[in-house]
């Protein structure tokens, strides 16, 4: 029996990837890296910060990992304004709240992450909202669910979690939950709206 539900926040909770990749555009154009559309989406939950450091690696440069990160998540805040909610996904919480208790664990900062939950009015929905700052290892480590398991108090085999990206979904795995691709459910919400 399921008693516990988290979710990822952006491109789950929100549909923010494509205003994350321009804030990364920006960023690329500024400090004179490349970096590709694939390979963002590839690393959705990752922080910026790890990010930037894997870049560094691959591409011989030597940016600041953590002050790049900064200028990034400031180009975001600066396009909030065109965050708005993932309906489907957003219903299952809305649904849920105060039936079970729910987390969001995201790969963001926490202070980013709060305002993007108040500014769509879902933090009130959620009893724990885990970030990257709140682990030392990220997805696909089961860390962060882990941790928002811990804070909901509940077993996290008894925990269900919801992803948008393949790194989450490994994350939540091997946490030991069960998982829920928000891909599929988007997917079968547009060929119903087609048809």
């Amino acid at each position: 029996m399921i008693k516990g539900l988290i979710f990822d926040c952006d491109g789950t909770l929100v549909d923010s990837m494509g205003t994350h990749w321009t804030a990364w555009q920006k960023i690329m154009r500024r400090h004179g890296f490349q970096w590709t559309e694939e390979q963002f989406y590839s690393l959705g939950g990752v922080p910026s910060r790890d990010i930037l450091r894997l870049i560094n690696q691959e591409q011989g440069l030597d940016l600041n990992p953590l002050a790049v990160a900064r200028e990034k998540e400031a180009i975001y805040e600066s396009l909030l304004d065109q965050v708005g909610p993932i309906e489907p996904i957003v219903n299952i919480a809305r649904e849920n709240f105060g039936r079970i208790p729910m987390a969001v664990a995201s790969g963001g900062t926490s202070r980013i992450i709060r305002k993007v939950l108040e500014r769509n009015g879902l933090i009130s929905l959620f009893g724990a909202i885990v970030t990257s700052e709140n682990v030392s290892r990220q997805k696909p480590a089961p860390d962060i669910f882990l941790e928002a398991a811990r804070q909901l108090g509940v077993n996290p085999l008894e925990c269900r979690a919801y992803e948008d990206t393949n790194l989450g979904m490994q994350a939540i795995l091997a946490a030991g939950m069960e998982a829920v691709d928000v891909r599929l459910i988007l997917a079968e919400q547009a060929c119903r709206d087609a048809a």
